[in-house]
């Protein structure tokens, strides 16, 4: 009896180990991911989407994950501003749904988020750099992220052992750049982490936010070059083109470099190049030595972003992690580099909304391809999550384009996307807008709508429409022109349905009613 007994244990033990061999080869099978985002990395400025600055972009690493894996030619940010974005990223959700609407706003930490699921599904989970969603990160086993925007050299991070939500003194400065720190740190990570387990990273870079400081090391990067200018720098005012709002200017950049010089101690960063003067120059003169300077610091700031990219995929490599892991390199959305005379973001035009994205997983995704799906960021989740084998949640608005990442066709994909942008101000109004592969229709209702960070002031509503084939640029805004008028109407339908379909509802808000009444038709 005994000896059966003891022969029972034995199957039952040897039955046991054989499973849990089994659950972690399969575990140890599902991919790593990592999942590398900067700060208002235009897709201008990459290098292999085409442009004026191609040419002089220092982005290897960058044009090398593309060599090895897909680019997204048509990837948009449902609301063009850093926190509103980064909450989309987290949560598969449009703004009204995550609550997430403007820079005032913070993700809660009992949100619904994909760190969570991940978390949950048996990935080791961590977050390294910008989070700027102000509250304490949760659904990471690890996090180390810089109190709000952070600074370039020198950074503070907080970390589990020393969080207090933004706005509260707290943190730990680390010396150096902080690009270098950020890949440093996530490099140790990537050390420490348990080796039976698959891993989600997400890797966030302050870069290549304003005010785009960059390394010693680049500071002669671009001496003696003149950068070519976009075609719309001289647009001044609401330009030429009929477009409906002054938008934000490169004089207003140049006014915050002003400001520092007269009082350094005082302002909340610092600038690089310094000191730097228009006084003399007419408009014309002045504009363009502004834009020289702020794009030379930009791609420098961007050169280091590149060089980070590098150090990491040769760590992945040495490691032997570079297989099964796979590595996404975007943007929290577009920027403006002096298309229209603007800088900054926020907008739905083309610079603005539009992220770069390129994806790299040997196993799966072919190299050196390019997709035209309308992807938008509430997808992104989505993709992530199929990848890891894990059920998609209700919460999450978007869909997976793996099957698109295969080079299949997705029969029942977007034709169109919906994009809102809340945070209202006279020269970046609130605004909703629908983008098809050829079409974009604009509506400007320009009200703050009791939102975060708006300003009271309001502007008139109006219509912007452009062509992207015959305007890419959207130089003329072709809202009264008689040839589209049947296809604009056809728009505004569709816009609405969009609208719908992304449960946005503007009932709560009785000056909306009265703006669509008006100036709808």
């Amino acid at each position: 009896m005994h000896k059966y007994v003891f022969s029972l244990w034995v199957l039952l033990f040897s039955v046991a180990t054989v499973y849990a061999q089994t659950v972690n080869q399969a575990a140890s099978k599902r991919p790593n991911i990592i999942f590398i985002m900067s700060d208002d990395h235009t897709s201008q400025s990459w290098g292999i989407y085409g442009g004026i600055l191609k040419d002089y972009v220092k982005t290897s690493n960058i044009q090398q994950l593309a060599k090895e894996g897909t680019v997204l030619n048509n990837a948009f940010c449902t609301n063009s501003i850093c926190v509103p974005s980064r909450a989309t990223l987290m949560t598969g959700q449009y703004s009204h749904r995550n609550g997430v609407y403007t820079l005032g706003d913070a993700l809660h930490p009992d949100s619904a988020n994909i760190a969570k699921e991940f978390q949950q599904n048996g990935y080791q989970t961590a977050l390294i750099g910008k989070w700027h969603l102000k509250k304490r990160p949760t659904g990471f086993d690890h996090f180390m992220v810089m109190p709000d925007q952070g600074v370039y050299f020198d950074p503070v991070f907080k970390t589990a052992d020393n969080w207090k939500d933004d706005g509260i003194v707290a943190g730990k400065k680390y010396p150096g750049y902080n690009t270098d720190v950020v890949t440093d740190y996530s490099i140790d990570w990537l050390k420490s982490k348990h080796q039976e387990k698959p891993f989600f990273l997400m890797l966030h870079y302050k870069a290549t936010h304003e005010p785009f400081e960059y390394p010693d090391r680049l500071k002669d990067l671009y001496n003696d070059i003149e950068i070519p200018e976009p075609v719309s720098l001289l647009d001044f005012g609401k330009g030429i083109g009929g477009r409906s709002f002054n938008g934000q200017h490169l004089e207003q950049l140049e006014k915050r470099w002003e400001n520092f010089q007269k009082n350094p101690t005082k302002w909340w960063t610092t600038y690089p190049g310094m000191p730097f003067s228009i006084e003399g120059l007419d408009s014309i003169a002045a504009r363009k030595k502004i834009y020289q300077k702020m794009v030379k610091d930009y791609l420098r700031c961007a050169a280091a972003i590149d060089e980070n990219i590098g150090r990491l995929m040769q760590y992945l490599k040495t490691a032997g992690l570079s297989e099964n892991t796979i590595i996404v390199y975007t943007s929290d959305q577009g920027y403006f580099l002096g298309e229209h005379g603007f800088f900054d973001k926020r907008m739905m035009y083309e610079e603005s909304a539009r992220m770069p994205f390129v994806i790299r997983y040997p196993k799966e995704i072919k190299a050196n391809q390019r997709i035209n799906n309308l992807v938008l960021n509430i997808d992104m989740p989505a993709l992530l999550l199929d990848y890891a084998g894990i059920t998609q949640p209700n919460y999450v608005q978007g869909k997976s384009f793996r099957e698109a990442l295969k080079g299949n066709t997705i029969a029942d994909w977007r034709k169109s996307i919906y994009y809102r942008y809340w945070e209202h101000h006279p020269d970046r109004p609130a605004h909703f807008g629908i983008r098809t592969h050829q079409y974009k229709l604009i509506f400007i209702y320009g009200q703050p709508l009791g939102m975060k960070e708006a300003s009271a002031n309001t502007n008139t509503p109006a219509w912007e429409f452009y062509d992207l084939q015959k305007d890419p640029m959207e130089l003329h805004n072709s809202i009264k022109d008689k040839s589209y008028q049947k296809i604009i109407q056809a728009l505004k339908l569709e816009l609405l349905k969009q609208k719908r379909l992304a449960g946005d509802d503007d009932d709560k808000y009785p000056v909306m009613s009265e703006i669509f009444a008006k100036y709808w038709n």
